[in-house]
């Protein structure tokens, strides 16, 4: 007799308060050696300390597909730019790179499960990195929006909360 079992794996984000610009800083520098391979221009545009409340662990995933992809899909001696952005209540993340892009099609597709829409780079993923972001973000009070431009690159926008809204009553309560 033979039982299948399927399992349903289930985030649960932990909040903590963290410095985001250290986060960002460590996870580009774990690149360092790949953009410096493909002689790439990396430039950071970020605030000197922007203390956040948010799960640390989740937060790196998302940094690290970004900035893996980014690197992926740049071409030799293009640029990356990573910028943080925070108005007081909420922070927005870009990753903007001078990649080959993405068509309107693509990108309509790109935070989809198994969706790989350059197939010359399939060997080199599941497809399921962006999917996992954009859940890890909704989960975490956040969005994340693309542009793109054919042969010209891709711009991600991640915008979340400085504090989580279920932190936000917790700290008007106390």
């Amino acid at each position: 007799m033979s039982h299948e079992f399927k399992t349903k794996q289930i985030i649960q984000p932990v909040s903590q308060r963290y410095d985001l610009c250290r986060q960002l800083s460590d996870c580009a520098l774990q690149f360092e050696d790949q953009w410096e391979e493909k002689q790439l221009e990396f430039e950071a545009e970020m605030e000197e300390r922007v203390m956040i409340m948010a799960d640390e662990g989740l937060l790196e995933l998302v940094w690290t597909k970004l900035l893996s992809n980014a690197v992926k899909f740049t071409p030799p001696g293009g640029t990356i730019t990573l910028s943080l952005v925070s108005n007081g209540e909420n922070f927005m993340v870009s990753m903007a790179d001078t990649g080959c892009g993405m068509d309107e099609e693509t990108v309509k597709h790109v935070f989809d499960k198994f969706y790989q829409g350059d197939a010359s780079h399939s060997t080199q993923g599941n497809g399921l990195g962006l999917a996992l972001v954009k859940r890890i973000l909704q989960l975490s009070d956040g969005s994340i929006t693309v542009e793109s431009t054919v042969g010209k690159g891709t711009v991600f926008t991640v915008t979340l909360p400085l504090i989580p809204p279920d932190k936000r009553m917790e700290m008007e309560e106390r």
